[in-house]
């Protein structure tokens, strides 16, 4: 997706956003189906999970983009196959976007007995 936006001339940095949105709302969908299991939801309240997954991995986001724009921005290398920085951001989010994932979206709700 990188580098279909980068081809419609949207550059290394706004294009990375919207790589990173359209990446975002598959591990969304992975999560919800088989990392977590999600039982079927009405389509408001899968979009309002959608946003929440979104929100919360706001961190993982700034963490991913803040690599991937340093190495870009201090590596040749980096800059001529960005998709090296592409994964790198994604290892270095990885972990932030689970743990919050797991206790902020994806929570099983509590149910009194």
């Amino acid at each position: 997706m990188l580098y279909v936006a980068v081809w419609a001339g949207l550059g290394l940095y706004s294009g990375r956003i919207v790589s990173y949105l359209v990446a975002a709302t598959f591990t969304w969908y992975g999560n919800r189906r088989i990392t977590f299991d999600s039982r079927a939801q009405s389509a408001p309240a899968a979009m309002a999970e959608w946003i929440r997954f979104l929100l919360t991995n706001l961190v993982g986001g700034a963490v991913n983009y803040a690599v991937y724009a340093v190495l870009v921005s201090q590596l040749e290398l980096v800059r001529a196959y960005p998709v090296i920085g592409v994964a790198a951001g994604s290892i270095a989010g990885l972990g932030v976007n689970f743990t919050l994932s797991r206790w902020l979206v994806f929570r099983e709700p509590h149910v009194r007995p």
